[in-house]
């Protein structure tokens, strides 16, 4: 089995690669191939990969090569978890909303945007060289923004699912209150990617959501940074990008007076990568799990190799039957949420194996709900239409549609501020 990960340089990697040698028995790696441009990056991080591995015993060869096309040839699937314009962008991301009274944030709002506009084509361009080179290869994306790009490989014609580790955050979480083991609990998720609510916990066949808030409620909701009071009302638990949408005026005034989460990220990584270069270390540091991405590895694995046809219970219960597993991912709506588009994707629990992965019904979203997930799909819509044609009418009216925006001057000041960010980046522009 030969997989492919496109931004292999990333700091994220060595989580990876831990869940791929520690779940060797569920996705029998014999060859990871570790892309990316920045060379002396990915030496210091396919070095490690290569320890990690050594460490547990596995078999598998860790090739690195800057050449895509090289790296994708013959891959059984290929992950991608690239960042366009580096933690530079990101920094630029958090930080120009703010002068319009918007939260800066790179997957939400108008930071969202312009990550979008800029990781679109790049992605697009991947999957083009893919399909060449591997055309019965499955995309797995975990580039961000999830939703936006997953939408745009799959109206592309793309062997492709989305993945985010919200779901099975939650889920890891959600286990260790109920002291459960993390394959008996399964999640009613629900909604859009980074627009989420776990509106029930199963298990043992039994809903114990109200358990969860009642004797947890407090942990929850700081976890959350969101009022208790809240979860108790609603009986649910958002994810926590809601606190964007739910307090973004809080939200604002602290990015406004503290550190990035970009500037943060960065001190970090800096810190990664001198571990990452010291010869005698062969695990994945413990400061790798404040740089975000927990459980990516064990998700991202599960999906891999349920696509592979090698079943795995993941994060949203046991097996359907038919050779498929259930996994929260994203994917293409097909009527499941019947006030959004057929071609919208959302994030919801899925049948997934070798033909692909295909929503499991939910039932009826209530309107509290419905309403924000239809505007942000809109908004979605838009910001692909964008990504894809280009142009400055295109940038505003999804901005003006955003939630997070919706005014004609904020809309109109945020788009000259994106596209003065973002004009070395979009050939359009």
């Amino acid at each position: 089995m030969r997989l492919a990960v496109v931004g292999g340089g990333s700091t994220y990697t060595p989580e990876l690669i831990d869940g791929f040698a520690r779940l060797r028995d569920v996705l029998p790696v014999d060859e990871l191939v570790l892309v990316d441009p920045e060379t002396d990056r990915l030496e210091l991080v396919g070095g490690l990969a290569r320890r990690i591995l050594a460490r547990q015993g596995h078999p598998g060869r860790i090739v690195l090569t800057g050449d895509l096309d090289a790296g994708v040839e013959g891959a059984d699937a290929v992950l991608l978890q690239l960042r366009v314009g580096g933690q530079d962008a990101r920094r630029e991301d958090e930080t120009w909303p703010l002068e319009c009274g918007c939260v800066g944030q790179e997957t939400t709002g108008a930071g969202g945007l312009a990550k979008a506009l800029r990781t679109v084509p790049v992605v697009l361009d991947i999957a083009e060289r893919v399909r060449r080179r591997s055309p019965h290869a499955w995309i797995v994306d975990f580039t961000n923004p999830v939703g936006i790009v997953t939408r745009a490989l799959l109206t592309a014609g793309h062997r492709a699912v989305g993945l985010c580790n919200v779901a099975i955050g939650f889920q890891r979480r959600f286990a260790a209150l109920l002291d459960a083991d993390p394959a008996d609990v399964s999640l009613d998720h629900v909604g859009l990617n980074h627009l989420t609510w776990e509106r029930g916990v199963r298990l043992g066949g039994t809903d114990v959501l109200p358990k969860l808030i009642a004797e947890h409620g407090d942990t929850l909701a700081d976890t959350l940074r969101l009022p208790r009071t809240l979860l108790e009302r609603l009986g649910v638990v958002p994810s926590y990008y809601l606190r964007y949408y739910y307090r973004h005026d809080e939200a604002v005034r602290e990015q406004r007076e503290g550190t990035s989460r970009a500037a943060e990220v960065a001190g970090i990584e800096r810190r990664l990568l001198e571990m990452y270069a010291d010869p005698a270390l062969d695990r994945k540091p413990e400061l790798l799990s404040q740089r975000g991405g927990a459980h990516y590895s064990d998700a991202a694995v599960a999906l891999t190799a349920s696509l592979l046809g090698r079943q795995r219970t993941g994060t949203g219960g046991g097996a359907p039957g038919g050779g498929e597993d259930v996994q929260v991912v994203n994917v293409l709506n097909r009527g499941t949420l019947p006030f959004l588009p057929d071609d919208a994707v959302i994030e919801v629990p899925a049948a997934v194996g070798p033909h692909g992965a295909r929503p499991l019904p939910v039932r009826p979203l209530e309107p509290l709900y419905a309403g924000l997930v239809a505007q942000v799909t809109a908004y979605e819509q838009l910001a692909l239409e964008a990504a894809l044609k280009g142009g400055r009418d295109r940038v505003f009216e999804a901005l003006l549609c955003h939630p997070l925006v919706g005014q004609i001057d904020r809309a109109e000041q945020l788009t000259d501020s994106l596209l003065a960010h973002n004009r070395h980046h979009l050939a359009w522009a």
